[in-house]
C-alpha cells in the first residue's frame, strides 16, 4: 500500500483550510513545499502557514524544504505543528547531522535529491532516516510541470538498495505526478506519490484526490 501525499502548492491560498479539508479524507500526508528563493528560485511558505493548518487537519503535515540550512527552522516548524521534515541533501554540510537534528524535535525525517544529484548519495544515509524524496523536476519550485520520466531508473536504483538492507524506508516522487505518472513511478518501487496541480488545480480537487488514492492503492476499479 502506497501513500498519496497533497501538495498545497497547488492549492487555493484564500481558501486553504477548506482546501485542505476537501482532500484529507483521500489523502495520507499534507505535503508543505517551503521554498526560500535561495536555495530554489521561488519564495513560498513558511512555519506560519503550517500553524494555519495544523487544527484544520488530522493528516501527517509533511514539510519538504528547499531551503538554506534547514536545520535553523526545525524549532520553528516543531512548533507550528510539523511532523514530518524532508531536507536537501545538495544543502546539506552534513546530512547525518541534519537528520540527528531532525530526530532530537522528534520529526519523522526524509532526504531528496534533484534531478542533477547522483541519487547514490542517499545511499549511505538510508539507515538513519524514514523515507527518501526523488524530484523528476529540474526547475524545481514550479508546481504544473512535465514529469520528467529519466527520473525512473533514479527510483529503481534506490528502490533496489533500499531492499536489499532490508529497510522499511520509503520512496516519495515529487514533480508532474497525475494518474498515469503516478502508475509507473509506483512500478519502479515508489511508495508515496507527492501531487500538487493534478490535485488542486482540478475541477473537484476531492475527486482528483480520491482518483489518485485509488492509484495509490492499486485499485483500478476505483480509479
Amino acid at each position: 500500500m502506497g501513500k498519496l501525499a497533497a501538495s498545497i502548492l497547488s492549492a487555493d491560498f484564500g481558501h486553504l483550510a477548506d482546501q485542505v479539508k476537501l482532500v484529507e479524507p483521500h489523502a495520507d500526508l499534507i505535503h508543505v513545499d517551503v521554498m526560500d528563493a535561495h536555495f530554489v528560485p521561488p519564495l513560498t511558505v513558511g512555519p506560519i502557514v503550517v500553524e494555519a493548518i495544523r487544527p484544520v487537519t488530522r493528516r501527517t503535515l509533511h514539510c519538504h524544504l528547499m531551503i538554506e540550512a534547514p536545520a535553523r527552522l526545525f524549532d520553528d516548524f516543531q512548533q507550528a505543528g510539523t511532523e514530518m521534515v524532508t531536507c536537501h541533501v545538495e544543502a546539506l554540510d552534513d546530512p547525518a547531522d541534519a537528520v540527528a537534528q531532525a530526530r532530537k524535535r522528534d520529526f519523522r525525517v526524509g532526504l531528496a535529491v534533484n534531478p542533477e544529484t547522483p541519487v547514490e548519495r542517499l545511499y549511505p544515509h538510508l539507515e538513519e532516516v524514514d523515507s527518501v524524496l526523488v524530484m523528476t523536476l529540474h526547475r524545481t519550485g514550479w508546481a504544473g510541470q512535465p514529469f520528467n520520466e529519466d527520473m525512473l531508473p533514479k527510483v529503481e536504483a534506490v528502490r533496489r538498495e533500499i531492499d536489499r538492507l532490508g529497510l522499511a524506508v520509503d520512496v516519495e516522487v515529487d514533480g508532474g505526478i497525475n494518474e498515469e505518472t503516478g502508475r509507473r513511478c509506483l512500478a519502479a518501487g515508489a511508495t508515496v506519490l507527492a501531487v500538487a496541480s493534478s490535485i488542486f488545480k482540478a475541477p473537484d480537487p476531492g475527486e482528483a484526490a480520491r482518483r489518485l488514492a485509488a492509484v495509490v492503492r492499486g485499485d483500478p476499479g476505483d480509479a
